[in-house]
């Protein structure tokens, strides 16, 4: 130890390995100066649909179960499409048609009735045998072409035209077995002549008239054919 006015140089020994020490810290360590990332959390991630988690990462839902369905016939018919009510015989017999023809529906019947009504009543007053057979039973067709063959046989001809058709209704319904019937109330609006040999009219004016007609369809609904045949027709 030096005297006491000497300069302590253990203690400026001392300081500079301190410094030293300080120095090689900071250097390995490094310093925050309040821009540093902080630390990264672990943040949960949000609950996903349950299900199974596959190995790909993806999640195996399972589908939502569909509305129920009262096998088709359910589907509202519209305002301008009156169907039978579904408790009614008539509804319930459609039900049990379209547990036998998934793809029978009531208002797409009604549409194809319809269209049937228009080709039917102007090809009898025509006298078109070709479109006529397709779209009746063998009775039905019989009866037709017979009235075609005396009407011929007279030197008559008929003249009529649907001014209107107004929307159709079922009427009644019924399945034996796997053979359906649907009754089909129609209402139009018609000319009806019949014209004698000369031209001149027999029966019938140029006057519109109203008619309803009530036309029972049938079909087996378990053929390969989705055509509905006229099976009978009569006047209400």
């Amino acid at each position: 130890m030096g005297s006491s006015g000497s300069f302590p140089l253990d203690l400026v020994l001392f300081g500079m390995i301190a410094a030293f020490l300080v120095l090689r810290l900071r250097s390995i360590l490094g310093r925050r100066t309040g821009f540093e990332r902080p630390p990264e959390q672990r943040v949960p991630a949000p609950p996903g649909p349950a299900g199974r988690v596959i190995p790909d990462g993806q999640v195996a839902v399972s589908p939502l179960p569909a509305a129920p369905v009262i096998d088709g016939v359910a589907e509202p018919a519209g305002p301008s499409r009156p169907l039978p009510e579904l408790a009614s015989a008539p509804g319930q017999a459609l039900i049990r048609m379209r547990r036998i023809d998934r793809g029978f529906d009531p208002a797409h019947f009604l549409n194809g009735a319809e269209a049937a009504f228009r080709i039917i009543v102007t090809a009898f007053a025509a006298g078109d045998r070709t479109q006529l057979a397709p779209l009746l039973s063998e009775d039905t067709y019989r009866a037709f072409e017979a009235a075609i063959v005396a009407r011929e046989a007279a030197g008559e001809s008929q003249r009529t035209e649907i001014r209107a058709l107004h929307p159709a209704a079922i009427e009644a319904a019924s399945l034996r077995g796997s053979l359906a019937d649907i009754t089909v109330r129609f209402v139009s609006d018609q000319v009806n002549v019949t014209l004698g040999r000369d031209g001149n009219p027999l029966a019938g004016a140029d006057a519109v008239t109203e008619i309803t007609d009530l036309w029972t369809f049938e079909r087996d609904l378990t053929s390969s054919d989705p055509t509905w045949r006229l099976a009978a027709a009569r006047s209400a």
